[in-house]
């Protein structure tokens, strides 16, 4: 069996760890525990609690995407990922949870401010992709879009320039998505090319910043229509397969 991922902790999940919790009462719901973590938790916004799968636990979500597990009298914070054995085997729970916040996330928002591929004919799957425009492995992925609009798959790309913003590949996006033409622009961009330097008030690093929230470390990252992601570069055809295309 393989073993568990150990996640990288972020700077507010790391300060967690020097907190003392003894002020914290016990809490009879979600609702208290919310209160409670709120007041105690300097820096770090609550957004929700909810009974986790495990007894006695309940899942953490900060305003900043994190999930964390706190036991039901709320004097004990876990991080990391939360594992299920089934008799099916071992269930990640706590990539379900964020399935579900890339899910609604994407949804939220709107078409207009994406760079999309249509399929062609009937739609049979979309996907979102990450995407940084000096990325290889991007451009590599690019260069099947023809094959992967041929095959029904639908292509939403958010921005997310690696290096961050104000540095050469963020204003390279933002130019491509002030181009009158943005596709065209992109496939410009993506062949290597520097795109005509354009400026308006765009949502690259309104992208950048989900893309981090979403957990995207890397490009492509690539979002599925269930929120789950595949890390990286995949041949079309097997993209396809993966997504029961044929």
């Amino acid at each position: 069996m393989r073993r568990p991922r150990i996640l990288d902790l972020s700077l507010s999940v790391i300060a967690l760890f020097s907190l003392v919790f003894t002020s914290l009462a016990w809490a009879d719901s979600s609702d208290d525990i919310k209160k409670k973590l709120n007041q105690s938790l300097n820096g770090i916004e609550i957004a929700s609690v909810v009974p986790a799968t495990s007894n006695g636990l309940y899942e953490v979500q900060t305003t900043a995407g994190e999930i964390l597990y706190v036991s039901g009298d709320a004097q004990f914070i876990f991080t990391g990922d939360m594992l299920q054995v089934t008799p099916r085997g071992v269930v990640n729970v706590t990539e379900a949870t964020r399935s579900k916040q890339r899910v609604d996330a994407i949804a939220a928002v709107p078409e207009k401010q994406l760079i999309t591929y249509p399929a062609k004919g009937e739609t049979k799957a979309e996907i979102s992709v990450f995407t940084d425009i000096d990325c290889g492995y991007c451009r590599k992925l690019h260069s099947e879009m023809a094959e992967l609009n041929d095959l029904g798959i639908t292509v939403h790309y958010f921005a997310f320039p690696r290096s961050g913003p104000n540095t050469p590949s963020f204003y390279k996006y933002v130019s491509v998505w002030c181009s009158d033409d943005r596709n065209s622009a992109m496939n410009v961009a993506k062949a290597g090319q520097a795109p005509d330097s354009k400026t308006c008030e765009n949502p690259v690093e309104q992208q950048y910043a989900l893309g981090h929230q979403l957990g995207v470390t890397g490009t492509p990252a690539i979002v599925l229509q269930d929120g789950s992601m595949i890390r990286g570069y995949v041949p079309a055809k097997r993209l396809a397969e993966g997504l029961g295309i044929k």
